[in-house]
C-alpha cells in the first residue's frame, strides 16, 4: 500500500460529531498537524469523509 500524508487545514468547530471523531481517529485534532498513514481502503474512506478539512499528498 502507498503511504499518504494527511494534514489538517481547517477547524472542526461547528462540524458534526462524526466528522470530529473521524479527525481524531486519523490522529489529527489541531490545525497544521500532519500524519503519515497507509493508504488502505478504510483510511481512504475516512479521508474522503473529511476531505474538506484536510489536505492529502502521496508519499
Amino acid at each position: 500500500m502507498a503511504k499518504v500524508r494527511v494534514t489538517q487545514i481547517r477547524s472542526t468547530i461547528k462540524r458534526p460529531k462524526d466528522q470530529k471523531a473521524t479527525i481524531i481517529a486519523l490522529g489529527l485534532g489541531k490545525i497544521n498537524r500532519t500524519v503519515e498513514l497507509e493508504g488502505t481502503p478504510q483510511i481512504m474512506g475516512m479521508i474522503n469523509k473529511v476531505s474538506h478539512l484536510v489536505k492529502t499528498e502521496q508519499v
